[in-house]
């Protein structure tokens, strides 16, 4: 495999393919940390490129230079061949370059057209917005990038995939050459993942050259033309993405092989932990009472990764909510732990019991952001703790102390922010608050969601640990070589009904894809298994 090195600076205007944005030679260093050590991009005009590292690697500080966020730095950065220097964001914008954070910089409160020229409004006589003409001017736009949103819609009303097309078009709507977008599909489901590859694909139709950073490998192959891999803060390589493999990608970024072999001794284990049967969940709606979830049966041994498999909608969280007693709806059936009958009405009732459940959302039902690692840990056992009606501080700190050995979180104390730490970190915290509670069933929600490979393969170890010891597992996964990875049995959702229970050997991507849409036979359509 060619792994081409950093752009060298004098080659920033070299003959060959046209540069619309290159960089080359750059360092960074915040304080005694070097970020990054002679690192270079080149953008062509008309590509989409993809950015890939672990996190850390670099990736969003030298997006952050590009884009004039950050000014102090050594190296050169060349537009059309021409050497700049950035002294901010508009400066950046004014050679063209527009950055799209994965943490989108919309104001809900205004409308579509009103956030699409946020700062840069049509006045009359140069005192009064001109709204009519911010519509017309948004409408126009929109129309261009077939995007069908209402200009005078209130963004907060519009779903994460819409407002991800605004940004888009608030982007265009600066001229924008060069389109930087980070992760820009993390929270967006497979139809709205569509409407942005083709959109994607449209503007780089047109001219428009996109840096695209994604954790999502199948989805940068699906997508991008070329590949630049940072690792540690260095250039690993930069090649054409029709001469890789996911398996050369995933090397590049973390120098290992992801799914490699586990010791982890796969099986049911000898006790039943977990008994579910006739399992079945309603919601009320407008209509009245909608059936989500029924007839889901099963049996979790202790020391067993029971997988749970299905496409949008399929009603794979909804199995976890039922169990775990937070779902907002009326269940049925018969749930037992450990041959005993249980009644589980509440979150609070299923903890008690031995049971937890790490959400699919970390951030907004898995953490408290602003609070430290310590906190979110003896979150759910404050009271346990306490003494005499005050915190033991000392004991929640023993439990934060526990969770980050044991689950390897790197942080700089527990005492940081929660909101600091990285994807995965971020993840850790979460398992270590549930598994501070001594649960004997674990639920998992795409634990690996939104998170780097390196860190993915550091949960994947965890889970096979959890289960070595004992602990009764179920998982939900959108990726399927991750669902085949981890788990001993796959039961398999569709349209809110279970459609099979496969073992190990029986297990495959075609044979979850049968089951989990039966009308799809094996062809593939562009809807992946997703939560």
């Amino acid at each position: 495999m060619q792994r081409a090195g950093p752009i060298m600076t004098e080659n920033l205007a070299a003959d060959g393919p046209a540069v619309v944005l290159g960089a080359a030679g750059i360092f960074k260093r915040f304080g005694g940390i070097t970020a990054l050590s002679d690192v270079g991009l080149d953008l062509r005009p008309g590509e989409v490129h993809a950015l890939m590292g672990e996190n850390g690697a670099g990736k969003s500080t030298l997006m952050k230079i590009l884009s004039g966020v950050y000014t102090d730095y050594e190296g050169a950065v060349a537009v059309d061949g021409k050497p700049v220097r950035f002294t901010g964001v508009r400066d950046a914008e004014d050679a063209g370059i527009a950055i799209i954070h994965q943490e989108l910089n919309l104001v809900p409160e205004l409308s579509v057209a009103d956030n699409i020229f946020l700062g840069r409004e049509k006045l009359i006589a140069g005192l009064v917005v001109d709204r009519k003409a911010s519509s017309r001017a948004a409408k126009v736009l929109l129309q261009r990038l077939g995007i069908e949103l209402d200009p005078e819609a209130r963004v907060g009303t519009l779903r994460v995939g819409e407002q991800q097309l605004v940004e888009i078009a608030k982007a265009l709507s600066k001229s924008a050459r060069i389109l930087i977008m980070d992760e820009p599909t993390s929270a967006l489901s497979p139809a709205e993942c569509e409407r942005l590859f083709r959109i994607i694909r449209q503007l780089a139709a047109s001219g428009v050259a996109i840096v695209y950073i994604s954790h999502r490998i199948d989805e940068v192959m699906h997508l991008a033309s070329r590949v630049t891999v940072l690792r540690d803060g260095r250039h690993v390589l930069t090649q054409d993405m029709a001469a890789l493999d996911e398996d050369a990608i995933i090397s590049a970024m973390v120098g290992r092989d992801l799914l490699a072999s586990s010791d982890h001794e796969r099986g049911p284990g000898g006790r039943i932990a977990l008994s579910v049967r006739d399992l079945s969940l309603s919601k009320p709606d407008r209509h009245g009472w909608r059936t989500v979830i029924e007839g889901v049966s099963f049996d979790l041994s202790a020391g067993e990764i029971l997988g749970i498999g299905g496409l949008l909608g399929s009603g794979r969280t909804e199995i976890l909510e039922a169990i775990f007693g937070s779902s907002d709806g009326r269940t049925g059936g018969e749930i037992r732990l450990d041959g005993v009958p249980v009644e589980i009405g509440s979150p609070r009732e299923a903890r008690r019991l031995g049971i937890a459940l790490v959400t699919e959302d970390r951030k907004t039902q898995g953490l408290h952001l602003t609070a430290s690692i310590t906190d979110n840990v003896a979150l759910p056992l404050v009271g346990a703790l306490a003494r005499f009606g005050l915190r033991s501080r000392s004991g929640e700190q023993g439990l934060a102390r526990e969770a980050v050995s044991a689950l390897g979180i790197r942080c700089e104390s527990i005492e940081q922010a929660a909101g600091t730490l990285s994807g995965g970190n971020q993840q850790k915290v979460v398992i270590g608050k549930w598994l501070a509670t001594r649960p004997s069933v674990l639920l998992l929600d795409e634990p690996t969601r939104g998170i780097d490979v390196g860190a993915k393969r550091e949960i994947y170890d965890l889970i096979f640990k959890l289960a070595s010891g004992g602990l009764a597992i179920v998982v939900i996964s959108s990726e399927l070589p991750e669902l085949l990875h981890l788990a001993d049995r796959i039961l398999v959702m569709a349209e809110g009904r279970q459609r099979g229970i496969l073992s190990r050997a029986d297990a495959s991507e075609e044979a979850i894809m049968r089951l989990a849409a039966p009308r799809l036979a094996t062809s593939r359509r562009t809807e992946r298994p997703a939560a």
